[in-house]
């Protein structure tokens, strides 16, 4: 394929030695010097099928000549990294530029690299201090331009694109073309080739599952088949919708004797980096996270996704579940569906060609969930404001007594409040 003998050799140790289907189609026409968009599936091989062509045309010394643009820290860390390891042999500097940490230190690292990889916040820092120069770049490559577009960088992207050469080659991956990324083709790209891979993992690697649970068992139930994969070795990731909600479930996970850890934007860069490290060496075997963690991240030996909770995105339930069943090895995936799911697991059913199959419900013991909330339980309203916004009244929780505070969820009146703990 035209790959530099060096990189090829760096590549042959570490295992690599046929082209994924997305690496055959986008490597030729980037190896070319084309501006391509590339449409894929996550795991799909997208960072080599990128960094490959582009370190081939760089040359040490010579400035920064290759810019890579990631929504996140841990993306820019990841793609960095594997650069790094592409371009064992040829001498090539590699610089991670991100937010959330001292900028001196990548100022210094700005001298004398020869790629780098960046978010767009900080990369346009860098670009108001005239630390970084892009006069000399040859390729910018925009990794998950969707996600970067959904997250409001459209206008960070566009000074990063005026900053650099007009004739400069341009990549653009992602898993959809939205109006934004539209604006950026007609406005920064040149009669740009568009090539595809599924968007979806294929249904003879990944199991899909799903059981309707209601709200107030979802924990036991997770709790229940969390216990029944302890024997295996694989990896397991939990997805859940909010910050908080993968914190507080983190937490309850490790009370029940599980080796959990959450990771959300919300963590600082240390531990989130941390965190990752540590789940794909293993330390910890099971990964609780928001959405991002969903997309572009590439962590090797996850054989079990749960969907405790849907994202409002239908869309996201494709990249949750696309991280296992990656390069041809199998996986499972399982959603906890409530009430509240219904509409969203409709729209996923309806839009995307997967098969997902109904489980019913094995006998669960129950155990304990503590939200950790001081706001569980509302004295002014006859039951509390739980966890999954619905009032907790004795007759809805405990199939007993009112909303005036019969029941052991009963809030009315001036009664004594129960200890914020649920039964899940």
């Amino acid at each position: 394929m035209g790959i530099l003998p060096e990189i090829e050799k760096a590549l042959s140790h570490m295992g690599i030695e046929e082209p994924t289907d997305i690496q055959e189609k986008a490597m030729p026409p980037i190896i070319r010097g084309e501006d391509v968009i590339v449409i894929s599936k996550t795991g799909s091989g997208k960072t080599l099928a990128f960094g490959v062509p582009i370190l081939g045309r760089v040359q040490h010394g010579g400035g920064v000549q290759a810019l890579v643009v990631a929504p996140t820290r841990e993306l820019v860390v990841q793609i960095a990294g594997e650069l790094s390891k592409f371009g064992k042999g040829t001498h090539l500097r590699v610089e991670a530029i991100y937010g959330g940490v001292s900028i001196n230190p990548q100022i210094m690292g700005l001298r004398g690299c020869d790629v780098v990889v960046g978010t767009p916040g900080r990369l346009v820092d860098h670009l108001q201090r005239n630390t970084l120069n892009l006069s000399r770049a040859k390729a910018i490559v925009l990794d998950e331009a969707d996600r970067m577009m959904e997250m409001g960088f459209i206008e960070d992207i566009e000074r990063i694109l005026q900053a650099s050469p007009t004739e400069r080659q341009t990549v653009l991956l992602g898993a959809t073309i939205s109006d934004q990324i539209m604006r950026v083709k007609e406005r920064y790209m040149r009669s740009p080739r568009t090539v595809r891979s599924v968007a979806h993992v294929e249904k003879e690697y990944l199991d899909q599952y799903y059981y309707d649970v209601q709200p107030d068992e979802k924990f036991s139930i997770l709790v229940h088949l969390l216990q029944k994969e302890e024997n295996k070795k694989g990896l397991i990731m939990i997805f859940s919708a909010t910050r908080r909600g993968s914190d507080a479930l983190a937490r309850n996970l490790h009370r029940q004797g599980f080796n959990a850890e959450a990771i959300h934007g919300g963590h600082s860069q240390d531990r989130r980096l941390n965190v990752m490290s540590g789940f794909r060496e293993g330390k910890s075997t099971i990964l609780v996270a928001t959405g991002v963690a969903a997309r572009g991240l590439d962590i090797k030996g996850v054989e079990l996704i749960i969907n405790y909770e849907l994202s409002a995105d239908p869309e996201e339930y494709i990249h949750r579940v696309g991280r296992t069943a990656r390069a041809g090895s199998t996986g499972k995936a399982i959603t906890l569906l409530s009430f509240r799911d219904y509409d969203t697991f409709r729209d996923i059913t309806h839009r995307f060609p997967i098969e997902v199959q109904k489980l019913e419900k094995e006998p669960f013991k129950r155990v304990p969930y503590d939200s950790g909330r001081r706001d569980s339980f509302d004295s002014g309203r006859g039951g509390g404001r739980g966890r999954f916004g619905n009032y907790r009244s004795g007759h809805n929780m405990a199939g007993r007594g009112s909303h005036a505070g019969g029941g052991r969820w009963g809030g009315g009146g001036r009664k004594k409040f129960p200890p914020r703990r649920d039964w899940r």
